[in-house]
């Protein structure tokens, strides 16, 4: 790349490359920072948008770590916002395909200064990971990231978040000990734990539907918690729902109140796990969601630790384009 970047005709071309080049990679980076696709898409958007009113000085060196750089002040805003903004019931990440995320063009640029609680670029999509991550104030969020995920060294991410070294050692400290509970019960990504969690959830949901409660409350862990995302939209539990046996009841009482219509499913994989995709078509009523995703998390005993249910219909609108009769909530304005 040369200097005509900054300013001459030939800027729209270069530019155009520099895009394709980082547009995967920034969108990896603002989705594990906001756990939302849709804010993901925006702030890479952003991003550009000020590459193109004020492209970096030194336009001859690599764009990336200037993008970076860019993307992740844009994310630490977000996040701040985020905060101030209500929200009707428990909050969880927007489900995304793995494609989007885990491929070449994702892999790290940066090679790693020490392995010791690194996490790998599946498990860093996963819903367990990015629900710990809200924990996190956004700049131990964006050096957990940097450093963990992404593989960069103090002085990388110190120059990426216009930090100095010592702050980001710091943050780095704090964040890695926020993120303790955790890493106590973490499970590393592997085929072995994917089909064993595919087949739990597969026994659960047939439980489910034959309201067998003695069943479910068999597969789940004593300390089992359900987490129903509807942003206010739908009735659904609008506090988490913890232990075996009130876990297992409450979804005996969905199957029951459902009956009426089975769903449309589908297994895929999303943020690295299987997840069930469920869709009423047409919809059973206006009173229930027409639409949901259902992922699940398994102990160390291969029993259901967690159970993530996303109902909001904006958080859909990818993966059930048609939104089976629910609009798609309008995007953010930069």
């Amino acid at each position: 790349m040369t200097d005509a970047v900054a300013g001459t005709r030939s800027a729209p071309v270069d530019l155009a490359r520099v895009f394709a080049e980082n547009r995967r990679f920034l969108f990896g980076v603002c989705y594990r920072m906001t756990g939302s696709a849709a804010d993901a898409d925006d702030l890479v958007q952003e991003t550009f948008e000020r590459a193109l009113a004020s492209p970096p000085a030194r336009s001859h060196e690599p764009w990336r770590p200037w993008l970076v750089r860019v993307a992740l002040n844009l994310a630490r805003d977000e996040l701040r916002r985020r905060k101030r903004r209500a929200y009707k019931g428990p909050w969880l990440p927007e489900p995304i395909e793995d494609a989007l995320l885990v491929e070449p063009g994702l892999e790290p640029s940066h090679e790693p200064a020490e392995t010791t609680g690194r996490y790998e670029l599946v498990e860093s999509v996963s819903f367990a990971f990015l629900l710990a991550l809200e924990a996190l104030t956004p700049a131990q969020r964006a050096v957990l990231l940097l450093r963990d995920v992404l593989e960069y060294t103090a002085a990388e991410a110190a120059e990426a978040l216009d930090l100095g070294e010592a702050n980001v050692r710091v943050l780095h400290h704090r964040a890695r000990k926020a993120m303790a509970a955790y890493d106590a019960r973490r499970r590393a990504p592997s085929t072995e734990l994917t089909s064993k969690t595919l087949e739990v959830m597969g026994r659960f949901l047939r439980c489910m539907s034959e309201q067998d409660v003695a069943g479910m409350e068999a597969l789940l862990a004593a300390d089992v918690v359900t987490l129903n995302d509807t942003n206010g939209r739908y009735p659904a539990a609008g506090v988490p729902v913890v232990g075996a046996n009130k876990v297992a009841r409450f979804h005996a009482g969905i199957a029951d109140l459902r009956k009426q219509q089975l769903p449309r499913i589908e297994v895929r994989s999303l943020n690295g796990t299987p997840a069930v995709v469920c869709s009423y078509d047409p919809p059973v009523t206006d009173r229930f969601a027409p639409a949901f995703i259902t992922l699940g998390d398994l102990d160390e005993h291969g029993r259901i630790r967690r159970i993530y249910t996303v109902l909001a219909p904006e958080k859909l609108s990818r993966l059930i384009p048609s939104g089976r009769g629910a609009p798609e909530s309008p995007r953010r304005t930069p």
